[in-house]
């Protein structure tokens, strides 16, 4: 098996996108920790793996990947009959999957991330939070999750049966939100919070959480 090494920062929502997949699939792997704070990101080494200058990266013997969506993928297809299925064998089930993974990255990760930078992140850097951007994307995280609620009264989870990558995609974010007061937007749908607590609860996820409060 190629030696795989993730590198990121365990604040970055992307890092923490791999690092569970790596987890779920029960894969041995070394975390490179990438300190943003001294730009380490924008240097000519993190550079030579990532040329945007962005968390995470991967490195799988001699194949070097960025993007953690792609990295997520090649992850759940090298390592197919390893640990969680991620993602389906058959092409209309994985069809379905591939349209909520999309969803998450195009309806709800654009506003999540948005409410996330506004509650969480600028307050640990000592910026203000401004409360009429996190006002305008509650409102849009609202329609998202009206949808997810019609979608999750027949579907345990989001792309079928079964967890895949469309629900593993959103654990980062919604880690953050979490304790916010957006939390609201999730509680007050049945089956949106019976999602929630579902997924926030794998192993897999978990082992993440304890790496953060190691660093």
């Amino acid at each position: 098996m190629a030696a795989i090494k993730a590198h990121g920062s365990l604040i970055s929502t992307a890092t923490n996108r791999v690092l569970v997949t790596l987890y779920e699939k029960e894969l041995e792997f070394e975390f490179v920790s990438v300190d943003m704070s001294t730009g380490e990101h924008k240097k000519d080494h993190f550079l030579s793996l990532n040329p945007f200058g962005q968390v995470p990266a991967l490195e799988h013997g001699d194949l070097k990947l960025f993007e953690s969506r792609a990295i997520t993928k090649f992850v759940a297809c090298e390592y197919a009959n390893k640990g969680t299925q991620l993602i389906h064998q058959d092409s209309k089930k994985m069809a379905i999957t591939l349209v909520w993974m999309e969803v998450e990255a195009q309806q709800y990760d654009p506003v999540a991330s948005k409410l996330v930078w506004e509650l969480r992140i600028k307050p640990l850097v000592g910026m203000v939070t401004d409360k009429a951007i996190v006002e305008e994307n509650e409102a849009k995280l609202a329609k998202v999750l009206d949808v997810y609620e019609k979608r999750l009264a027949h579907s345990k989870y989001l792309g079928g049966d079964c967890f895949t990558l469309a629900d593993l995609h959103h654990l980062p974010t919604l880690q953050y939100l979490l304790g916010t007061q957006s939390q609201k937007l999730f509680d007050s749908r049945p089956h949106v919070s019976a999602w929630v607590a579902d997924i926030t609860a794998r192993p897999a996820w978990l082992k993440v959480q304890a790496m953060r409060k190691k660093h």
